[in-house]
Order: structure tokens, then C-alpha cells, then sequence
């Protein structure tokens, strides 16, 4: 599987440690920055990791920032994405079951690495329930179409 991947400068260590647990697993990672701790806008690196799955570049996306809220709202602007931002495994499990997320958040400064690596491996272990889920997600998208 193909994951894009993308921080801010508050992200950017706990990126680096996702990434590579991420390829030790056999994962394939487009890093879309940002590549130091140098400051930079979150938006940017949200949307270049967004844009990877909504193109279909990429079949899942992270993206990190030191809250994980800023870049989940950046990331959410891109049509089709439906990004999760997880404070925990639990969370990362029903988005995945009830949601079909296609992009994981998390704060750097909210989840440690172990529970990182925890809400990683458990969004990408859990496979959407579909069923009434399918029609619930296709009114979620048509949100983003509408005229409003």
C-alpha cells in the first residue's frame, strides 16, 4: 500500500518516526514534507498529502502537526478526502469501520510515539464495515458538492 505522509515542523520528528515504522512494515511513503524542524505552514504540507489521495496517487494519508488540528481541517479541504483526526486506537478503529477515512491526523504533541505507532497500526489494520456505513459516507460527500 501506498501512503502519503506530511507534517509541519511540530510534526516533523514523529513523521520521521511513523515513516519508518511504516516502510519496516513494507509500506510504501510519499513524504510530502516537510523535510527539518524549520518552521513552515501547516496548510501546505496538508494539502500536498491530501492531494496525493485524492488523486489516487496514494490509497491512505497521514499528516502531523503539533495538534493535529489545523492540518486534519487543511487536509479535509480537498475534495474527497476524509481525513480522522485520532487521539487514540479506539477512534482510529471506528473511523476506519464506520467512516472509511482515507487520511489519519494526530498531534506530536498530543500522542507520545508509542500511542502514534498504536493509532497507526490500528487504522491501517481495520477495514471500512460498509453496509448502512456506505450511505451515511455518501451523504458526508455530497456535502462537498452541494451549492451551499
Amino acid at each position: 500500500m501506498k501512503i502519503s505522509l506530511g507534517c509541519d515542523h511540530g510534526g516533523y520528528e514523529l513523521k520521521e518516526i511513523v515513516k519508518k515504522h511504516l516502510e519496516d512494515k513494507g509500506f510504501e511513503i510519499i513524504d510530502t514534507g516537510t523535510y527539518s524542524l524549520d518552521s513552515v505552514d501547516y496548510p501546505d504540507y496538508g494539502q500536498k498529502a491530501a492531494e496525493c489521495v485524492s488523486k489516487k496517487e496514494c490509497e491512505k494519508g497521514i499528516v502531523i502537526c503539533t495538534t493535529g488540528i489545523g492540518i486534519s481541517i487543511s487536509a479535509n479541504k480537498v475534495k474527497g478526502v476524509r481525513c480522522a483526526l485520532c487521539t487514540n486506537a479506539y477512534m482510529a478503529k471506528m473511523t476506519r469501520l464506520h467512516n472509511d477515512a482515507n487520511m489519519l491526523a494526530f498531534g506530536a504533541g498530543i500522542v507520545g510515539k508509542n500511542l502514534a505507532l498504536e493509532i497507526v497500526d490500528t487504522f491501517f489494520s481495520t477495514e471500512f464495515e460498509g453496509g448502512r456505513h456506505i450511505r451515511r459516507i455518501e451523504k458526508m460527500m455530497n456535502i462537498e458538492n452541494s451549492n451551499i
